[in-house]
């Protein structure tokens, strides 16, 4: 039986040209799907270990401002630093004489210095020498390195800095030189320069400042911490221009509830004064009340004494 089977199997090796064509193009796929499978699985590991080469250290590197897996040197001082704002801390500190003290020419930055193993190198995404990605947030513009993308940071040609919060829900009025919310785009009052200028309350420089930023109804801008302390303490006219910061009519409802209750003494009832509004800008001349004089024209009682 052995030999019978033997022969019957040479005969299929001495199969005609036509048999082995057949067979040939039976066994050809195979082949090649084996070869794919090999392939993506030699991707697969590929992208893996690459992704761990670039993922090393994720998340635990940085500095007070940033997570990052580097840190700058500044061009201005040739100092090492975590960040442009710990330089800015650094060098503009009470500690620091007034003649050393000033600011790092951001996008001047040329050399970084990767935390991973410690390798000085012009300013890149991924290290030369251990591979790692040194921010997965990557601005060539600014210089800026970031690992927590969930800022949605992005670049504002405009402003010429980076921004947070996505593009999608910013835009830039040229007039005010800043990226205002999309929705203050039809409704904001623009005043030349509104975030050039520091916070008129924690005087923090605005147009860099890392804090939230509001536009008051005048179109100043302010800190959003600031105007909740403002109003904390009954403040509600803008530290600039004076004009209310939000709705005060049931306020000056209660203001003439309170002057119609306190009558003045015969002495002062006609007596008169100028005023100016700070809210609707009126000069007028009405009776004089300790409590408040109110405005003929807007009916605010967000007013000055001029005169009288």
């Amino acid at each position: 039986m052995g030999e019978v089977h033997f022969n019957h199997f040479a005969q299929q090796l001495q199969m005609p040209d036509r048999n082995k064509g057949e067979m040939s193009r039976n066994l050809q796929p195979h082949s090649i799907n084996e070869e794919s499978q090999s392939s993506t699985l030699e991707r697969v590991a590929e992208e893996s270990l690459i992704n761990e080469v670039l993922g090393r250290g994720l998340m635990e590197h940085g500095c007070p401002h940033y997570r990052r897996r580097c840190c700058i040197r500044a061009p201005c001082c040739n100092e090492i630093f975590g960040c442009h704002h710990c330089h800015y801390e650094a060098k503009n500190s009470i500690n620091v004489g007034q003649n050393q003290r000033h600011d790092i020419p951001r996008q001047q930055v040329e050399q970084v210095i990767c935390l991973l193993c410690g390798t000085e190198q012009e300013v890149r995404q991924m290290c030369i020498n251990c591979g790692v990605c040194m921010g997965k947030y990557f601005c060539e513009v600014c210089k800026l390195y970031d690992d927590e993308t969930s800022k949605k940071q992005y670049h504002c040609d405009g402003c010429g800095i980076c921004r947070i919060g996505g593009r999608e829900n910013f835009f830039h009025c040229y007039k005010c030189g800043c990226c205002y919310s999309i929705l203050l785009k039809n409704s904001h009052p623009c005043v030349e320069g509104a975030m050039h200028h520091d916070c008129p309350i924690c005087f923090e420089y605005l147009f860099e400042s890392r804090n939230d930023v509001t536009v008051l109804p005048c179109g100043h801008t302010i800190h959003q911490k600031c105007l909740e302390e403002m109003r904390e303490h009954y403040q509600y006219a803008c530290p600039l221009c004076s004009k209310s910061v939000c709705d005060m009519s049931k306020v000056w409802e209660k203001f003439d509830v309170e002057i119609a209750a306190t009558p003045m003494p015969e002495p002062y009832q006609n007596r008169m004064v100028q005023i100016l509004c700070n809210d609707c800008g009126t000069k007028s001349e009405v009776q004089y009340h300790v409590v408040a004089q109110k405005c003929p024209n807007c009916k605010s009682y967000n007013t000055r004494q001029t005169r009288g």
